[in-house]
């Protein structure tokens, strides 16, 4: 008599999760860290509310987003960085020709957007997360040759920045995640939300639209060239 894997049917129920276009369409959003309203996912997914609301009930059923209520209002957002990195690494094996072509030049111009530069969950990805990741590994504070881990320089570098890493918790340091875009690794992990949240703050960049674009300032170029030696021309 054959006994089935305990795991087999918890997969299953994983992966039929994701095999629906309006959840995949939600959960990609939700990839920008923010909370969303059920009825801002339901225009992002071009839904209705109705449909939008069963939609997200079972994905917070399934443990793939948390539930926050406030008033009126219900809110969602993805349940851990572990759901972000698989929403993410799903989404990188997707053959870039597999994408639909852009029907408008909003369409177009939002894309190219995303690829220069974006958040994935709480870390920088597209062009600008690669260029980071790439000049704190030349720079020799981070490693890539072992798997993603930060260099005692590396640490000292936060440090010296006023960049806060906090040690606490199972989340790694620092790790690879796979740029879906670039199809190279990027910086992810604590190290990788520290850098995109004092990004954020300190105004290097801004983020433009409903997406998960963001835009890189002057004060931006400036830090890039100063501190890592990006041209941020070629970023644009």
């Amino acid at each position: 008599m054959t006994t089935k894997d305990p795991g087999a049917a918890g997969l299953a129920r994983l992966a039929g999760l994701f095999a629906d276009e309006t959840r995949a369409a939600c959960l990609l959003a939700l990839l920008d860290g923010r909370a969303w309203t059920a009825g801002e996912l339901a225009r992002h997914a071009g839904v209705a509310a109705s449909t939008a609301s069963e939609h997200l009930g079972k994905l917070v059923a399934g443990g793939l987003l948390a539930e926050e209520r406030q008033g009126r209002h219900r809110y969602v957002r993805l349940a851990d960085d572990r759901v972000a990195q698989l929403v993410e690494d799903l989404a990188a094996q997707v053959a870039p020709g597999a994408a639909r072509r852009p029907r408008t030049l909003a369409a177009a111009g939002a894309g190219s957007a995303m690829a220069r530069a974006r958040t994935c969950y709480d870390h920088l990805a597209g062009r600008l997360g690669i260029a980071v990741t790439d000049a704190l590994t030349g720079l020799g504070l981070l490693r890539q040759d072992t798997g993603f881990a930060l260099t005692d320089p590396g640490l000292a570098w936060f440090d010296a920045h006023g960049i806060p890493l906090a040690r606490t918790g199972r989340r790694p340091l620092a790790r690879g995640c796979l740029d879906w875009t670039e199809r190279r690794p990027h910086l992810a992990g604590v190290a990788g939300a520290a850098l995109c949240r004092h990004a954020l703050d300190a105004g290097w960049c801004v983020r433009i639209g409903s997406e998960r674009a963001v835009k890189v300032t002057a004060a931006g170029d400036r830090a890039l060239s100063e501190l890592f030696g990006i041209d941020a021309a070629a970023l644009r």
